[in-house]
């Protein structure tokens, strides 16, 4: 084996590793809403909670779902499997809520929907039809890069809110690691793979999970136990 294959296939070996640990950690977050819909199946009502957040992820797994086909981005299929299971999540969460939501709360969900899915056929459609390789990437690229910077609202809002109470109360630490090394896992995967459509707005939610872990310590003596997040943290 040369130099050069002997450098490929390490090359190879770090993507690949830095693709698998993304979709480990991203797990850890799709799987963490679960103690939230264990109680409203108790409950047998959504009580409080909104449902926007799922609504925002799946749309946004959806339109990187798509970015991650060999159709549009041919080589980082990681991102095609995280974001297809944190779909799968989403809907189920989704349909839980929409079960045991009052009438109007039903209404409003299947109305938004039944707009992601139409939002998410038209980008679809759009790429196929109206753009070739490399233009489609392109596109899909920058749609997936404003929905992914669009969910960056969640971890400022809670950054926010822990400045201005001066407690972690709403951001448990094992979140806000596994939103860190997720954002760094798929950093890396997309500086492997020369796409910054993965590593731009990946390594931008690498800054905010340092500081989310920064603030942890600097406020985690105030005395007050980390509670539910008041906004759930997706890949």
């Amino acid at each position: 084996m040369s130099v050069a294959g002997g450098l490929y296939s390490i090359y190879s070996i770090c993507s690949f590793a830095a693709g698998i640990a993304g979709n480990l950690f991203a797990f850890v977050l799709f799987v963490s809403p679960i103690p939230t819909f264990r109680r409203i199946i108790r409950s047998k009502s959504t009580e409080q909670f909104s449902g926007l957040p799922y609504i925002y992820t799946l749309l946004n797994c959806l339109i990187c779902l798509w970015y991650g086909t060999p159709i549009v981005s041919p080589g980082v299929i990681m991102i095609f499997t995280v974001n297809s299971i944190g779909a799968v999540f989403q809907l189920v969460y989704i349909t839980i809520f929409i079960i045991h939501a009052e009438r109007s709360k039903k209404l409003k969900m299947l109305g938004l929907v039944l707009g992601v899915f139409t939002v998410f056929a038209a980008i679809v459609a759009i790429s196929i039809y109206l753009f070739e390789p490399p233009s489609r990437q392109t596109f899909v690229g920058y749609v997936s890069v404003f929905s992914l910077i669009s969910m960056f609202a969640s971890p400022l809002f809670i950054i926010n809110l822990v400045i201005k109470t001066k407690s972690v109360e709403y951001m448990p630490f094992y979140l806000s690691l596994a939103t860190f090394l997720m954002s760094l896992s798929f950093f890396a995967y997309g500086m492997f793979k020369n796409d910054p459509f993965i590593s731009v707005p990946n390594g931008i939610g690498g800054v905010l999970g340092v500081i989310q872990l920064v603030l942890y310590f600097r406020y985690s003596n105030s005395g007050k136990e980390p509670r539910e997040p008041l906004l759930e943290s997706h890949a």
